[in-house]
């Protein structure tokens, strides 16, 4: 295991693009810390770098104790899972998990007993003499994830690992990547476009947009205390409301005057609230037109327009609704404030 530090990282392309810019952060032993972003926002260029696929334009990048920006990647005591798997056809499933270890000389039962183990803990022992074309999408994975823990590596390296499987597997296989990084205590590093598995996954997120840092927090921070509009949009599904509204008179009012909230100010202001912190109240200051219901089985969404703006509720199963005019109450105490300028929170 070891502990990374990233320090005023940055990677400017010979074209003159910037794609990472100045970025410093840790990651704890043994943690498990998920980048997320749009494509294009940087993330796998950061990865790469971590893991020495990518020269390091400027900063330092600390492995452990060791400085290693100019350390070749087989030096790194890192191993990496990537989305295409990148297996051997030609070799079976024992083979492929114990290749890397056979390339540096380990001997043949050493191999033997970390293969074994290896398989047990995937669930792939039955398995062993496959060829990777007679195995699923998610066995797959298995055999890429087995070849990196045969390594007993300090460091984890996922480049969005489940995005070529279907949803249902998708969701199988998070649990157990968690699940093995937990028992192995490695620390790991991740990446994904997909919000769901940052929250369910991480213990730490960076959130990145254009190659910058939005914000960096725990699935909870993230969620509840956006940093900025673009963490509140993003992160969440569906995610935050974003409303229109104004200081006026000690009041975050909109609607033509409803106050929301008391705060201090002038102007124009972003407001924002996740759909589950709205009610259905017949005595509720706004009204909503309900023009979507949305039936997800142990809850409901309700999409329409309040305030004549775009919103969406999210209540419990047992609530009644159908399209048409209805009463909303916004909990102040979920209510954040952004800057309708620079959509940084207030």
């Amino acid at each position: 295991m070891a502990q990374v530090s990233l320090n005023n990282i940055r990677k400017i392309y010979p074209n003159g693009v910037e794609a990472v810019q100045q970025t410093s952060f840790d990651i704890a032993d043994g943690e498990f810390l998920v980048l997320v972003g749009p494509s294009g926002c940087g993330k796998s260029t950061l990865l790469r770098m971590i893991a020495g696929l990518e020269d390091i334009t400027e900063g330092e990048l600390r492995i452990g104790d060791r400085v290693v920006n100019h350390v070749d990647p087989a030096d790194r005591d890192i191993a990496m899972v990537f989305q295409n798997y990148a297996l051997y056809p030609h070799m079976t499933v024992r083979r492929n998990i114990g290749y890397g270890l056979k390339n540096r000389k380990t001997p043949a039962d050493v191999i033997a007993a970390k293969v074994r183990e290896a398989a047990e803990m995937l669930n792939l022992t039955d398995y062993l003499d496959r060829k990777p074309s007679q195995l699923s999408g998610g066995q797959r994975q298995r055999v890429a994830m087995g070849r990196a823990v045969v390594r007993d590596p300090s460091l984890f390296l996922f480049d969005e690992p489940l995005s070529n499987l279907d949803a249902k597997l998708r969701h199988q296989m998070r649990i157990e990547i968690k699940a093995l990084q937990r028992r192995l205590g490695v620390t790991s590093v991740y990446v994904t476009h997909d919000q769901v598995e940052a929250m369910t996954m991480a213990d730490k997120i960076i959130v990145l947009n254009a190659g910058r840092i939005e914000q960096i927090g725990t699935p909870s921070e993230i969620y509840h205390n956006p940093a900025s509009t673009f963490v509140a949009s993003f992160m969440g599904a569906p995610p935050m409301n974003l409303l229109d509204a104004r200081f006026e008179a000690g009041q975050v009012r909109i609607n033509g005057g409803t106050p929301l909230l008391p705060a201090s100010g002038s102007g124009p202001v972003t407001v924002g609230i996740r759909p589950e912190d709205a009610e259905l109240t017949p005595e509720g200051p706004l009204g909503f037109d309900i023009q979507i219901v949305e039936e997800l089985g142990g809850h409901r969404l309700l999409h329409g327009q309040l305030a004549d703006q775009p919103f969406t509720l999210h209540v419990g199963k047992e609530v009644e609704a159908r399209p048409g005019a209805a009463r909303v109450n916004l909990r102040p105490e979920a209510l954040r404030l952004f800057d309708k300028t620079t959509g940084q929170a207030l």
